[in-house]
């Protein structure tokens, strides 16, 4: 449910109305918005009666949610949600790259790709310090030293960093050390773990199962809104298929989707869609095209010597065409939106 305020609602009535919700046992989310406050009803079983707002001072409209997941849905906040984190601003009229390698091996090899990927365009900077690998013999990351790593190339460069979080137990730490939080595939249906991220004062990098649908993905994000944490950023990574050709299948529809059910951020992750370092590039390409608000690229110095994952890393003379590239089409479909840094252009000859 969702009680619409009139435009000249007073903050007097905005709070009677939060009152009068909280006195019934539900819980209240005030909305402000670019004409009106709207405020939503969360934690009701069952239908509210909307006789109990339509009389207050200042209400204009009682407006059902009819999708499972509130407030995560268009109907329950219809404006974009933007997110701001470092001075970089992800969602609708920006088109954000985030860069770095699969995992962070050394510093040396953090700081090497993040001065390239930096001079290339990207705005944030990947890196896994836990590392949920499909072998239990694979490497598993520099656990607590790759989160030191991390905080030491955003003091280098000044480039906010994003990393994954495997578990409870680690959430404190990667959450003192990151500016975005990932969830990984393998735990977007780890419910206690969603409401650890509600509680968490950074966004939230949600990446959709491997085996998920758009619906299940959006009420996993419900999970981290109804825990008070707004700041969701989705990323589908593609899913699995029965293809041998690519890793798995990006679903280029679930961003269209998305952008019609949600208000939440949509970025894209080509590299583990493809797992092949010659797909990223034009997967990358088709993410503008469809109006994703970014794309997470995996690049490294060295990928045949890479720990993780050095198959689907580009090279940095390669992710700095493709930054030029997408900004060029981010241009013709978003004209006046704002894109990835200009690259630098010594890159082009890296």
């Amino acid at each position: 449910m969702l009680v619409v305020m009139e435009q000249d609602a007073t903050q007097e009535q905005i709070d009677a109305v939060v009152a009068r919700i909280e006195e019934n046992g539900y819980g209240a989310r005030p909305m402000p918005g670019g004409q009106r406050v709207a405020i939503g009803i969360v934690n009701n079983e069952g239908p509210v009666e909307p006789a109990l707002f339509t009389g207050l001072a200042g209400v204009k409209d009682v407006v059902p949610v009819t999708r499972p997941y509130k407030q995560v849905s268009r109907e329950f906040k219809p404006e974009d949600t933007l997110i701001e984190v470092g001075g970089t601003v992800i969602g609708n009229g920006h088109f954000t790259v985030i860069a770095g390698p699969c995992a962070v091996e050394s510093e040396e090899q953090a700081m090497a790709i993040a001065e390239k990927v930096r001079a290339a365009g990207a705005q944030v900077f990947r890196g896994g310090a836990f590392k949920p690998r499909t072998s239990p013999y694979s490497f598993q990351g520099l656990g607590l030293e790759g989160l030191r790593i991390l905080a030491r190339v955003r003091e280098a460069f000044g480039l906010p960093v994003v990393t994954e979080v495997m578990d409870e137990a680690s959430f404190d730490a990667v959450e003192a050390y990151a500016d975005i939080i990932q969830i990984g595939t393998r735990n977007m249906q780890n419910f206690s773990l969603l409401k650890r991220a509600g509680r968490s004062s950074r966004p939230i990098l949600l990446k959709r199962g491997m085996a998920a649908t758009v619906d299940e993905w959006l009420m996993a994000a419900e999970y981290i809104l109804a825990g008070g944490n707004p700041r969701v950023i989705l990323c589908e990574r593609g899913v699995r298929t029965f293809v041998h050709h690519s890793r798995n299948t990006l679903d280029l529809s679930a961003v269209a989707v998305v952008r019609k059910e949600s208000h939440l951020p949509v970025i894209i992750d080509p590299s583990h869609a493809a797992g092949r370092r010659d797909q990223v590039l034009p997967l990358s390409r088709a993410a503008v095209a469809v109006e994703a608000h970014g794309i997470m690229v995996e690049v490294h110095h060295q990928p045949e010597k890479a720990l993780s994952d050095g198959a689907q890393s580009l090279y940095p003379h390669q992710f700095a065409q493709l930054c030029r590239e997408v900004n060029d089409i981010f241009r013709i479909v978003k004209p006046g939106g704002a894109g990835a840094a200009q690259a630098d252009p010594r890159e082009k000859s890296a």
